[in-house]
């Protein structure tokens, strides 16, 4: 279980096949900022732009830990199969703040940045969610982008089931997280809110509640 506050961005500086083909996974090593490592064991769960994800080897002194990537994982998130800028977050701990929201670590879907632009000492982040998590968008409610915990200040159906929302990112946000590096036509991670989903199974499910 994870916040949705970034515990240190790093980077993607290694990516190799687990087998032969495209049906296999993926290992990529991963360079993190001094001292990130301090703590952390063989097998712990760290969430990789927004997806959980075990440390199979680490190296504290070089700053380095590999993941191991399953096909299923490549197939159902972005920015993970490409060396590059992510964030990162250390799975939450019993006795810790619970500063952003409750975050399982796995991606519900992928959406597109519409627009990512300066709008006063802020950005505006837009980003068009598919059809499937449209309906658990809400105003002033959280979704997760590729990791981070954020607050929805608009949301605009659109035709054929898909939604646009809004998001305000202060500069806090943009200088410590890798969201700075986004630009419109980029691909993100999305997970909507935990509790939306149980309210939408609680609606669904086929008769009456026990009372």
């Amino acid at each position: 279980m994870f916040t949705g506050i970034i515990t240190g961005v790093g980077q993607i500086v290694d990516s190799q096949p687990l087998g032969a083909d495209a049906s296999h996974g993926r290992r990529l090593t991963l360079q993190t900022p001094a001292g990130y490592l301090e703590g952390v064991g063989l097998g712990d769960s760290i969430a990789i732009n927004g997806a959980c994800m075990t440390v199979t080897s680490f190296d504290v002194a070089a700053g380095r830990f590999t993941i191991d990537v399953s096909a299923e994982s490549l197939a159902r998130t972005v920015g993970l199969n490409t060396l590059g800028t992510v964030n990162m977050e250390q799975a939450l701990r019993t006795h810790d703040r619970l500063g952003g929201h409750l975050v399982t670590g796995h991606v519900d879907g992928v959406g597109d940045v519409v627009v990512f632009e300066p709008v006063g000492e802020s950005w505006l982040l837009r980003i068009r969610a598919p059809q499937s998590l449209a309906r658990f968008l809400a105003y002033k409610g959280s979704i997760t982008v590729n990791g981070v915990s954020l607050t929805v200040n608009q949301v605009e159906d659109e035709q054929g089931g898909t939604a646009q929302f809004s998001i305000n990112l202060i500069p806090h946000t943009i200088e410590n997280t890798a969201l700075g590096t986004l630009k419109a036509g980029a691909q993100v991670n999305l997970e909507v809110d935990l509790i939306a989903r149980y309210v939408e199974r609680m609606m669904t499910v086929e008769g009456k509640l026990p009372q």
